[in-house]
């Protein structure tokens, strides 16, 4: 048994709770409560990683994101969170990661984020279409010369790049995927609350397995 395998055994043997209040004292399975990521993605080095990989215009991720940010928003100091739009090989998803990107780089995400989900999956507008898009973020009172340089340029680019590499490495086959310390993807239960109860799961056997306090 490598020693990663090994470390992997104990995390199993840690994981020893339940899945949600009152279920019963089920132990975590891979396979069942969690997918193995091997090799496991790069992720902080003094913190619990937590990302989710999203795309803007997934149902199930507009659904998940008012379960997800109160959580976030309380994680302990020594978990970090971070988000990677998917990209799949097949590039339908490109302009979401391409706006998310946009987005970060005008210092916009804290702002108009949870807008763009809004904009399309209430207002029903196709903001995978440029010119909706730079219409919709003008309306936003972004400077739209600004935002379409940033949207062309290399940086931006460069990200999509990585995600689409990010995206590929963790194996992933839909979204909302949220994968802890690059090493364990949380199989979705059956209610969004139970994931969250999930991700806590995991990451209290990382940090079990990692000596972290």
């Amino acid at each position: 048994m490598s020693a990663w395998r090994g470390r992997v055994a104990a995390v199993l043997a840690v994981l020893g709770l339940c899945l949600a209040p009152g279920a019963g004292a089920a132990e975590l399975k891979e396979g069942r409560d969690f997918r193995e990521i091997y090799p496991p993605l790069a992720a902080e080095r003094n913190k619990i990683e937590v990302t989710e990989f999203f795309w803007y215009g997934c149902p199930h991720c507009f659904d998940f994101e008012p379960v997800l940010m109160p959580w976030v928003r309380k994680l302990p100091a020594d978990v970090v969170f971070r988000r990677v739009p998917a990209v799949f090989p097949n590039n339908k998803w490109t302009p979401g990661a391409r706006l998310y990107y946009t987005l970060e780089a005008m210092n916009l995400l804290d702002r108009l984020h949870a807008e763009a989900f809004n904009a399309i999956h209430l207002e029903r507008k196709r903001l995978d279409n440029e010119k909706v898009l730079f219409e919709w973020v003008a309306t936003k009172g972004v400077d739209a010369a600004r935002f379409k340089e940033a949207w062309a340029s290399f940086g931006v680019e460069s990200r999509i790049r990585q995600a689409r590499e990010l995206t590929k490495a963790a194996g992933l086959s839909g979204v909302p995927a949220m994968v802890v310390h690059g090493r364990y993807q949380a199989i979705t239960p059956g209610t969004y609350g139970e994931l969250i109860v999930l991700l806590d799961q995991l990451i209290d056997g990382v940090r079990a397995e990692t000596g972290r306090k």
